[in-house]
């Protein structure tokens, strides 16, 4: 399960991963929590979201655990309304994300605590076609390549 934790004072988010949802089963949206079990000391977080494995958010309007398809009015002039999956409010074995908002700070910060942000090499963004072709002129002059074939015309 995966803890994304807020900090409001510095407007960043960390990510902690977590073996045992135990200590949230039960938990609605809106409770406080206390972090010491996670590794952070001090610190007190309040649950403001979450999603379930399949990535439908939880809702904290309704109740229970359970998957529900509601009505969201998208333009209330003209009456349209869409039906949409939501998740309830109740934190069960089926979320896989918890949202969290630091209320009370610890003695380290966050980003002390969780890492913050590692150098990582990032890979260029490129499309397919060129990744493609850069294969492709990866591979010219190394094997030799067949005489061309004389093509019939017609």
């Amino acid at each position: 399960m995966n803890l994304v934790v807020s900090d409001p004072k510095t407007k960043k988010a960390y990510l902690k991963k977590i073996d045992s949802p135990k200590p949230f089963i039960g938990k609605k949206i809106g409770e406080e929590i206390e972090l010491g079990l996670f590794g952070l000391d001090g610190y007190k977080a309040k649950i403001t979201g979450g999603s379930d494995k399949q990535g439908f958010p939880l809702r904290p309007d309704l109740e229970g655990s359970n998957r529900k398809k509601i009505y969201i009015v998208k333009d209330a002039k003209h009456g349209i309304r869409k039906k949409v999956s939501k998740r309830g409010n109740l934190i069960s074995e089926e979320i896989s994300q918890i949202n969290l908002k630091v209320i009370k700070e610890g003695n380290k910060k966050l980003e002390e605590l969780l890492g913050g942000k590692t150098e990582e090499k990032k890979e260029e963004k490129t499309s397919f076609a060129e990744k493609a072709v850069k294969e492709s002129l990866a591979g010219v002059g190394n094997a030799p390549t067949p005489p061309p074939t004389k093509k019939a015309r017609h």
